[in-house]
């Protein structure tokens, strides 16, 4: 076991299996292919046509095929870096270099939490062009007015100088537990919402883009895996703890969703039953001892202090005071039972406690050692997001990106005047 300045080697993440495309004709495996050279572009940035036909398995004229189409389309662009020559720094053909196009394909994205929401307009490769911030007062989160809100943040971005081309996609994260086929809020005990249709309400107010609409802990997950600190790791999760806690879980590579997408509710894990009442009804539940509520009281904060306010009294919080030896204890002990359970390589704490965690460092992981196995506590490296506490909101941008990566033609049509070259039925090793 270790903590953030750990070194303890990582899983390596094994090459991924051919998958087959959906279809089977020649245009199916063709589109799956571009959507799949457009995901390693959109991911890791730029690549030469070599590195693509490495990743991909595919060979060099159908790699260039499929480039010269997503240029077609104007989601990539093709540059030489300034001072490189051949492919090794060597005279010789240029090195040129298929970059994602920012400016040209962009999603909107929010972050809403219980205080604030966080919204953004963001760019192919993950480039955010613009965003914006909006608190929310006590009695704003009833899911009107958080959808006014926003909407009124998007219409924003749209409207600011620095937003470029199309906007194809929305994504929105939600701290609660989300059906992830058609957006049904089921329950957020800490935004009071039950069955509240989100995804159906954002499409009634943006009906020409596709919006979809995530758990909190699950998209910082995702983000954190795709651009952050759980990349090349197959086995994660991902704590978000802010008012409520929730958690994201990969396992073997694959997301743990559950049958209906509600897994990793970990913040309602009855961890002291004789504790204090929940939101959710229950007594005892892990978010009521590691919360923004347990963290407000333990130091001595009024009730409703808002997330930027703890921010700031953490900041003062001497690490040897002891004051939040007893949220450490909790949080450690959570962590040990989640260890046993899923036997994570990598375990990182988001959310609000991403700045508690290194003032409990020492007690929380004391108490995950003496608690949990020793097994699979060895394994496990603590650590907070490399991404801080943007990870949802990047989340919900590479929700966003889901059907543009899917399938570029069908989000955005042929190229004009395309003459679309016939390539092998080959399908692509995989989008990592």
């Amino acid at each position: 076991m270790s903590g953030t300045s750990s070194s303890a080697p990582r899983a390596a993440r094994p090459a991924p299996p051919v998958r087959a495309a959906r279809g089977g004709t020649q245009e199916d495996v063709r589109r799956y292919n571009l959507g799949t050279l457009l995901a390693h572009v959109h991911e890791s940035g730029a690549l030469t046509r070599a590195e693509l036909t490495e990743r991909m398995g595919l060979n060099r004229s159908t790699i260039g095929a499929l480039v010269n189409e997503l240029v077609g389309l104007g989601v990539v662009r093709e540059h030489r870096p300034e001072g490189t020559r051949g492919g090794h720094g060597t005279a010789g053909r240029p090195s040129l270099r298929v970059v994602p196009a920012a400016n040209a394909v962009q999603v909107l994205a929010a972050d809403i939490g219980v205080d604030r929401i966080v919204a953004a307009l963001v760019g192919l490769g993950g480039t955010i062009v613009t965003r914006r911030h909006l608190r929310l007062g006590a009695g704003d989160t009833r899911p009107e007015a958080v959808l006014a809100a926003v909407t009124a943040l998007f219409r924003s971005l749209l409207a600011d100088p620095a937003a470029g081309g199309a906007v194809v996609g929305v994504g929105v994260a939600v701290p609660g537990v989300v059906h992830s086929r058609d957006g049904l809020v089921r329950f957020a005990p800490n935004l009071d919402w039950v069955d509240v249709p989100l995804g159906e309400m954002l499409h009634a107010r943006f009906p020409t883009m596709p919006s979809r609409v995530g758990n909190d802990a699950d998209l910082g997950l995702l983000a954190e895996l795709r651009r952050g600190a759980a990349r090349g790791v197959d086995d994660v999760v991902f704590l978000a703890g802010d008012v409520g806690v929730g958690g994201g879980m990969v396992v073997g590579g694959r997301p743990l969703v559950g049958a209906g997408g509600y897994a990793g509710e970990l913040g309602h894990m009855v961890i002291r039953p004789d504790g204090r009442r929940c939101r959710c009804g229950a007594h005892g539940c892990w978010e009521t001892e590691i919360g923004l509520p347990a963290l407000g009281r333990a130091l001595g904060l009024p009730e409703r202090t808002g997330s930027e306010e703890l921010l700031a009294a953490l900041a003062r919080v001497d690490p040897d005071s002891g004051a939040l030896d007893e949220l450490g204890y909790y949080l450690g002990l959570g962590m040990a039972s989640i260890v046993n359970l899923v036997n994570p390589r990598l375990f990182i704490v988001g959310g609000l406690l991403r700045a508690v965690y290194p003032l409990v460092e020492r007690v929380a992981l004391t108490t995950l050692a003496r608690e949990a196995l020793t097994a699979p506590a060895e394994q496990v490296e603590v650590a907070v997001p490399m991404l801080g506490g943007d990870a949802a909101l990047i989340g919900a941008t590479e929700l966003a990106w889901s059907d543009l990566l899917a399938d570029p033609v069908a989000v955005l049509g042929e190229p004009d005047g395309a003459v679309v070259e016939v390539i092998p039925a080959t399908v692509a090793v995989g989008r990592r």
